[in-house]
């Protein structure tokens, strides 16, 4: 029998119960959701700078933008982005409060790829079902984050989507903005033959390339839980592992090399090794009729990497392509300040090392990418091998 009938006028449709239908009856629980915000205020207050204005649950977040008076002409830059499928693993393990390093990590550590101090970001939590203990755990994580770089956590969303994602599915993205003199900006412009590439350890797989990294895990018929060749826990730990944050490090490593002088002086550019791998990236900081050799001998990348792809029988140039293969960032920088930055950075806990150097002109045999995500830019050729 249809349910559904039409009113003695015939103008809708109701519903044959007598009972009214509530949000909570379509999957959505107001308290539940209203307890989350509750239980991430002390989260969010970690994640504060001196300039927010206002406290949790406003309509928007208020940021007291007098300090770009105080430059002559700032630039504002943004970024948005998410985790990806890296949200799948924290799901299977029922473990949430890493994922926000993961997120803060992929946006604020693109702003400053041009010289940038990211100031302030939202997020955005889409789920099937809230369960504040989750949620808040989720929050916990992107709070801790934006701390660690030095960013304000301003506001953000929890959606709950009963029906479009199960009950214990969700997924988050995030957006920031961040500012630098004009003056200051840096990349493909500064670069020039004779400056050094200088690659910074990841810690680990960061969020890029999971898509792949699962179908390998479900072909080789691994579980989480399992103890493989050569790794420090469990799989599920390693897959796990937060996306490192670049951000303050390199900020303090760009002041230090710049100093009082020019920005030609200092820093020349910066990538940041999300997908598209190692080439791809580098390719999109290099002006065109540049190109940066990189050596594969000059670093070992570590056991996961190499597990997932002798597991898969990837083809080197996929895994290349897809994981940064423990490469999270590059500087690129001139020769005599590679020494100096590699102590900047080693006192800010993350191991750097020549990759190779940029010259002039274009690449002959071997694979080399030109450009990238439709920048039109240098050319990087990989080559070597691994120790």
């Amino acid at each position: 029998m249809n349910h559904l009938s039409t009113d003695p006028n015939g103008n809708a449709p109701m519903s044959d119960t007598s009972r009214p239908i509530t949000y909570a009856d379509a999957g959505v629980d107001v308290h539940a959701g209203d307890k989350a915000v509750e239980l991430m205020k002390a989260s969010v207050r970690r994640a504060q700078r001196p300039e927010v204005l206002g406290g949790l649950g406003g309509f928007a977040g208020l940021f007291d933008a007098s300090l770009l008076t105080r430059m002559q002409r700032p630039v504002l830059a943004t970024s948005t982005d998410g985790v990806g499928t890296k949200v799948a693993v924290a799901q299977a393990m029922d473990k949430h409060d890493t994922i926000g390093f993961d997120l803060v990590g992929m946006v604020v550590d693109d702003i400053v790829v041009c010289g940038a101090e990211p100031l302030f970001m939202t997020d955005y939590i889409a789920c099937g079902k809230v369960v504040p203990e989750r949620i808040a755990a989720i929050v916990s994580g992107i709070a801790d984050a934006c701390a660690r770089a030095g960013v304000a956590l301003v506001g953000g969303e929890t959606a709950e989507h009963p029906g479009l994602l199960g009950p214990s599915e969700y997924d988050v993205a995030g957006a920031a903005t961040g500012v630098v003199e004009h003056e200051h900006v840096i990349g493909p412009h500064l670069v020039a033959p004779g400056d050094v590439v200088l690659g910074l350890a990841s810690s680990g797989l960061h969020s890029n390339g999971y898509s792949l990294v699962r179908r390998v895990v479900d072909a080789a018929g691994w579980a989480l839980e399992d103890e493989l060749d050569d790794l420090p826990g469990p799989l599920g730990e390693a897959l796990l592992t937060p996306t490192r944050i670049y951000a303050r490090p390199l900020l303090t490593l760009i002041e230090r090399l710049r100093g009082d002088g020019p920005a030609a002086a200092g820093v020349h550019a910066l990538s940041h090794v999300t997908g598209g791998g190692l080439a791809a990236n580098l390719a999109r900081v290099l002006p065109t009729g540049t190109l940066a050799t990189v050596d594969r001998a000059t670093w070992t990348p570590p056991r996961i990497f190499t597990l997932v792809g002798a597991a898969g029988g990837v083809p080197r140039e996929d895994l290349e392509r897809t994981l940064n293969m423990g490469v999270g960032f590059v500087a690129v920088l001139p020769a005599d300040h590679a020494d100096t930055a590699r102590e900047v950075l080693g006192a800010e806990g993350i191991d750097a090392w020549v990759l190779g150097e940029v010259t002039a002109g274009e690449a002959t045999g071997g694979d080399v990418v030109q450009g990238a995500k439709g920048v039109d830019g240098g050319a990087v050729q990989v080559v070597g091998e691994h120790p």
